[in-house]
């Protein structure tokens, strides 16, 4: 039960981030006019907050778009690479725990 839940929420995340990676990409291909690689790498230096600078958008509408994609996109990212973080520290703590009980079963 907890190894499917725990398959539901990772897979959940992972989907949450392709969606606004592809979305932001799609995005800024067609407000832009940039190429596809263009855009992706723009979209991920942007959920990544890193900024490089050298491409930035050129325009108010894509301008107060990246506003809005920036506090949305962040947020998802942040919150799904958490949720991944979080999910895989549980599963390593269960292994380590069900070791030590194996261990200390054969022990006894």
């Amino acid at each position: 039960m907890f190894q499917t839940r725990f398959k539901i929420q990772v897979a959940a995340a992972i989907s949450a981030l392709a969606i606004i990676i592809g979305s932001g990409t799609i995005a800024y291909h067609f407000m832009e006019h940039w190429s596809w690689i263009t855009s992706l790498y723009f979209v991920v230096a942007t959920l990544a907050t890193v900024g490089y600078g050298d491409v930035h958008p050129t325009n108010d509408a894509t301008r107060l778009f990246t506003v809005v994609f920036i506090l949305i996109g962040v947020t998802v990212a942040v919150s799904s690479l958490g949720v991944i973080g979080s999910n895989y520290l549980q599963k390593r703590q269960d292994k380590l725990l069900s070791r030590s009980a194996r261990k200390k079963g054969t022990n006894d």
